[in-house]
Formats: structure tokens, C-alpha cells, sequence
């Protein structure tokens, strides 16, 4: 059997460990099980759901250290992140868990003297899950556990970047007593996720590049299924000159370089009014010079490592491409020359121009290309000048013109000033080509229901 080979980015790409590649009788048989199982486990109710999903959760909570841990020989990233991530995503478990019961229970839309009206929330069917190696685990909370709530049995394959992850995630959801077929996993490469999507399923949910989506998108439609899909980003930062410098260049920075850059709705465009770039250029610049890039389970490392070798290709790429157009580096980070592995310094870029890579295509990585603006107008047209509408921060200590300017942004989340709260109660998704459809909150726990629409007379 053809085995999936795990490498730690971080660590010159040695060996982690490796999985089995799913075949087309694994993956067909997987897809059977779960039809098998769905009207089973639609049958038995949000409440009944719950009370088998709520045993995963409380593993998860015992064994964040061992999940975290193996997050970071996956994907490179610095071990406080990959902590991080597990508990933010089991306290996101822990909502869904508790308020599934409110987002789909029956609403009443009339009830007068002569008839009765309600919505029924009904689950699609089977659900093809497919999640990225940003959030390995994260990513897979969202994947998986509101499509089980909502009653669709799940076949989930992670990236080929983090198989181990999910090796384990698997193993976790199946030391619990769920009827067979309501969970399962497959693993490989994109053609594995091409032959799931394209088995007898009823619903697509994908988070990943915009190029897959697309693809996804198009089957969904052949076959005439649901899609919820959430892809790229190219986040806009607008901030004007009346805030407060040292404090925004803090909450800026970690917009921007979490995770070396990779996490779609990181900001990866910096418009500063031109009036306080130079200061605002400036504590940027003194953040990205002390930071330290190093060994991911080092705790003193502030940064850790990129996915890959071909991601750091395409960023070296994209960089060498702003610079042969007139771009100029402002701060760069300083690496050891000791590492081994998909190391790349954080970087800060200006004198920028529309025609750059930095500014037209998604850059998941830490490059930061910072432009200046003049006006409200211009703000806002510089912000909406890309493909994509994940995301937004607007900083003005004027909320009334924060407000304003967000109101004109074609995205789906917009923060302002120094919020830093990303909560499992509010719907995520986004415009353009960032996708179609939301997950999170009561939004996103009925987006994977089909609406039904029951009529009594009295």
C-alpha cells in the first residue's frame, strides 16, 4: 500500500512518520458506511448527537499537549501557537456543542388563529469535509464537528501536509461509541479529495486556496449539491492618522505574521495614511527586528518555520517580484545561519505598486507590503483593489469614520481599531473569491441544513 510521508519543515524535512494513502475501494466503502448511517443519525436528534460528541471533546481537553505538539513538527509552527490553537478550538467545540440545540430547533414564522407555520432544519446528507494544514486542528473542529451536529455524516480528509494530525484526531473520534459510517477519514493528496467530492455525498465543505474551491465548486455543481467553501485572503489594514502608533504596530504585527504569515485572514496589506507611515513604518520596523526565528518547540522562538519547501519557492518568488519593480525592504527580520528547513524572514516592503505580486496575489507568507493614502476615498478603493473579501481592520480613533469606512469594504469580517476577538458565535466567510457560504455561529451551524417549511392548519 502507497504511504502518505509526513516531513517537520523546521527540521531540514526530516521524517515525522507516515500514513497509509486512502484506495478507491476505501474511499467508496467510507462514503457507503456514511449513507448507511444518515438517517440513523439524523433521526436521533440535535440532543442525542450531542451527548455522543460531547466524550470527543472532553479527550481533546486531555490530550492538547501531545495534539499540539505534533502541530508543530507538521507545519513548523512556534509550539505557543499550536497551544493556542487547540484551546481556542475546543472552547469553539464547546459552543457549537452547547448551542446546537438553539440554532436548530424549530422557528415559529406565524401562529394566528387559523394555521401554524414553522422552519424545520433537516441535515443535507453525507458531507465530503476536506481542511487545510494552517490550523490542522482547528480547521478540522470546523470541518467535522457542526456537520455532525446538524446531523450529516462526515468522510474528512486533512491536508497531506498534517496527516499525522489527523491520524490522531481520527483515532480520538473513534475511541467514542459512534454508530459506524457517522465519521470517517481518508487520506492523500488532492486527487484523494477530487474522488471523495465526486462520490454519491450531498454537501462540499472545503476550507483551502481559491483555486481548489473553484475546482470543488464546479463539481458541487455537476452533481448539484451544497458547497460551503472558504478560500483565500488579501486583508486589508487601513489606518489613519490620528491612532495610536505603538499600540496599533503591535496589534498589526500580529495580524499580519502569526504563523509566518499563513492563516487566510491574516492582514496582507498595510494602507497607512501618509501623514504617520513614517512612525507607523517605524515600531513596525523595531517588532520585526527583534523577533526570533528558530526551532518551533523552542519556547523562546517567536516564529517557527513555512509549510514547505515549494511555499517558500512561491514567497521568494513573489518577493524577488516587488523588488524588480521598484519595491524596497524597510525591516526584515535576520535568520541563523544554523537553520535548516522552510525558514523565510519576516519582511516589510514599500514603495509599492498595483502591478505587484505583494499586492494583487494572496501572499501566505511574511511579506508585508505597505502603501500610503490620502484620503477616506482612496482608503477605501486602495482596501477593495483586490480579488478577494475575507476580512478587514480599519484603525481611527474617530469610530463614527471606522464605522463608515467598514461599511464600504466588500468583506466579510471587519474589526476595528485593537479588537483581537475572533469568536465562535460570529458567522465567517466571505465575498469575491474568498467564498461562498458561512461556518461559525447560528449562521453557519444551519447554512449545513436544508430548510424545510411545515404548514398546519388550526
Amino acid at each position: 500500500m502507497t504511504k502518505l510521508v509526513s516531513t517537520n519543515p523546521a527540521e531540514n524535512y526530516s521524517i515525522v512518520g507516515e500514513v497509509d494513502i486512502s484506495t478507491d475501494k476505501e474511499i467508496a466503502d467510507k462514503v457507503m458506511q456514511a449513507n448507511q448511517a444518515k438517517t440513523f443519525w439524523k433521526e436521533l436528534g440535535v440532543k442525542g448527537r450531542i451527548e455522543l460528541l460531547e466524550p470527543i471533546r472532553d479527550e481533546f481537553k486531555d490530550r492538547t499537549e501531545e495534539i499540539a505538539n505534533l502541530i508543530s513538527k507538521e507545519t513548523g509552527k512556534v509550539i505557543s501557537e499550536s497551544k493556542s490553537e487547540v484551546v481556542r478550538y475546543i472552547e469553539e467545540l464547546t459552543w457549537f456543542l452547547d448551542n446546537g440545540p438553539r440554532a436548530l430547533k424549530d422557528t415559529v414564522t406565524l401562529d394566528d388563529e387559523t394555521s401554524f407555520h414553522r422552519i424545520v432544519y433537516e441535515p443535507y446528507g453525507v458531507a465530503a469535509s476536506i481542511a487545510p494544514w494552517n490550523f490542522p486542528f482547528g480547521m478540522s473542529i470546523w470541518g467535522i464537528f457542526p456537520n455532525l451536529i446538524a446531523g450529516n455524516p462526515v468522510v474528512f480528509k486533512i491536508s497531506k501536509e498534517c496527516v499525522l494530525v489527523g491520524k490522531l484526531i481520527e483515532k480520538i473520534i473513534l475511541n467514542h461509541s459512534l454508530p459506524t459510517g457517522v465519521f470517517s477519514e481518508v487520506y492523500g493528496a488532492g486527487d484523494v479529495g477530487k474522488k471523495l467530492t465526486e462520490s454519491d455525498i450531498d454537501l462540499i465543505w472545503f476550507t483551502g486556496s481559491t483555486e481548489v474551491g473553484k475546482s470543488l465548486y464546479k463539481t458541487a455543481a455537476d452533481k448539484f449539491i451544497k458547497v460551503v467553501l472558504e478560500m483565500g485572503g488579501s486583508n486589508p489594514c487601513v489606518v489613519f492618522d490620528d491612532i495610536d502608533i505603538e499600540k496599533a504596530a503591535l496589534v498589526i504585527f500580529g495580524g499580519r505574521f502569526r504563523h509566518c504569515g499563513q492563516v487566510c485572514s491574516a492582514l496582507k496589506r498595510l494602507i497607512v495614511h501618509e501623514k504617520v507611515v513614517d512612525k507607523l513604518t517605524l515600531a513596525l520596523r523595531k517588532i520585526v527586528e527583534r523577533q526570533k526565528v528558530g526551532n518551533p518547540l523552542d519556547t523562546k522562538s517567536d516564529l517557527g518555520s513555512l509549510i514547505n519547501k515549494h511555499q517558500q519557492i512561491v514567497i521568494k518568488s513573489q518577493l524577488q517580484d516587488a523588488l524588480d519593480k521598484g519595491a524596497e525592504i524597510v525591516a526584515q527580520t535576520k535568520l541563523s545561519k544554523d537553520l535548516k528547513g522552510a525558514f523565510f524572514p519576516p519582511t516589510l516592503l514599500s514603495h509599492i505598486t498595483p502591478d505587484m505580486k505583494v499586492w494583487h496575489e494572496e501572499v501566505f507568507g511574511p511579506i508585508f507590503p505597505i502603501i500610503t493614502f490620502k484620503t477616506e476615498r482612496e482608503a477605501i478603493d486602495l482596501a477593495n483593489d483586490t480579488d478577494y473579501g475575507l476580512g478587514a481592520r480599519v484603525m481611527s480613533e474617530d469610530i463614527k469614520r471606522a464605522e463608515r469606512v467598514a461599511s464600504k469594504i466588500d468583506a466579510g469580517s471587519i474589526t476595528l481599531n485593537y479588537e483581537a476577538n475572533f469568536l465562535a458565535c460570529d458567522p465567517f466567510g466571505g465575498y469575491k473569491n474568498s467564498g461562498i457560504g458561512r461556518e461559525r455561529g447560528i449562521h453557519g451551524l444551519q447554512e449545513l441544513c436544508q430548510v424545510k417549511v411545515i404548514q398546519n392548519s388550526k
